[in-house]
């Protein structure tokens, strides 16, 4: 039987392991640590610290990193994500179609030899830029209250090929 004192000390412990696991010092051993610094200050956009998360199990394993950046009442997420649900995210960019309504379009094509697809909804000025870095990594840039163009500008201050050779670490 668990009492009240043994409860509290198992709060304690599961508080002082939850600590480890989210303090800096054990993010400096995770696998999503190597693409933090790759998540760049932009000029002109206040950006939130940049966070990370790798999950493993038996067959499956993902890692992500991703900050979040505010101009106004604009905004942008930028992410980094290895793993199967990449490989999903990727599917648009190996089709090659390109689409256009009033709504908005979507296009593929390859930016410094990297297939890239863009969406963008006209209304909103709203959309996401994804950057093929290998079959299973992708560099994700999602916006709002940003025009298409100025987006994949801001995108382009990234350095994708950076992020390649971080991935195949």
């Amino acid at each position: 039987m668990i009492t009240r004192r043994h409860a509290i000390g198992l709060g304690l412990t599961a508080a002082a392991v939850a600590s480890a696991l989210f303090s800096s010092t054990a993010e400096a051993d995770q696998a999503f640590a190597r693409f933090l610094p790759l998540l760049v200050d932009l000029d002109g956009w206040q950006g939130k610290k940049p966070e990370g998360m790798a999950m493993e199990m038996p067959g499956n394993s993902m890692t992500t990193a991703t900050r979040e950046y505010r101009r106004d009442a604009a905004r942008l997420n930028a992410s980094i994500i290895i793993g199967p649900a990449a490989r999903g995210a990727l599917a648009a960019t190996k089709t090659g179609m390109n689409i256009e309504t009033s709504d908005g379009r979507m296009s593929t094509s390859k930016i410094d030899g990297l297939p890239v697809t863009r969406t963008f909804n006209i209304k909103d000025k709203s959309g996401t830029i994804l950057v093929a870095l290998s079959d299973d990594a992708l560099f994700s840039l999602s916006f709002n209250g940003v025009g298409d163009d100025d987006a994949l500008a801001l995108a382009r201050k990234f350095d994708w090929k950076r992020m390649l050779a971080a991935q195949r670490k």
